[in-house]
């Protein structure tokens, strides 16, 4: 899989002084399909967050998606991976960092980005596809959001 990731983690001390909690360095691990490897950096309960809450963000529950507050995760897709179809009632913010992804969409759209294109996902039904012999490496951050309303109906999550 791809290289390891270094995750440096902030917080404060007795004196409410700014300190360095956790500096580590993992390596992503390969999903059950095999055809990506995840590392999660951070995951928050809520939205907003509590800076309050000392527990180590990649220790709490976070799943393929999103359950509820926050994700943070480097995803490594390898070539020719292809994620399945899926809706999150969340905001995504997908960032690649190397190597090029298709973003395709239920009704047909694509689009190719690549090393520091952004895409916003807004809760719509998409899919990930790897172009080209390379390994993709895409940080995504999603945040809990309320589910897109269609004809006053929110349209139901479809996770992977």
């Amino acid at each position: 899989m791809g290289n390891p990731v270094r995750r440096v983690v902030t917080g404060h001390d007795h004196n409410a002084r700014a300190i360095i909690r956790s500096d580590e360095t993992f390596a992503p691990q390969q999903i059950p399909s095999g055809d990506a490897a995840f590392a999660l950096l951070w995951t928050t309960a809520s939205v907003p967050a509590d800076n309050n809450d000392e527990m180590d963000g990649r220790e709490r529950e976070a799943g393929l998606t999103l359950h509820q507050g926050s994700v943070i995760r480097v995803v490594d897709m390898l070539p020719g991976g292809v994620s399945p179809p899926h809706r999150t009632n969340s905001i995504d913010y997908g960032i690649v960092l190397s190597g090029q992804v298709e973003l395709e969409l239920d009704d047909g759209a694509r689009a190719i980005l690549g090393p520091g294109d952004i895409c916003v996902q807004r809760g719509t039904m998409h899919l990930w596809r790897t172009v080209g012999d390379e390994p993709c490496r895409i940080v995504f951050v999603l945040t809990e959001a309320a589910a897109y309303r269609h004809n006053g109906k929110p349209l139901p999550e479809v996770q992977p």
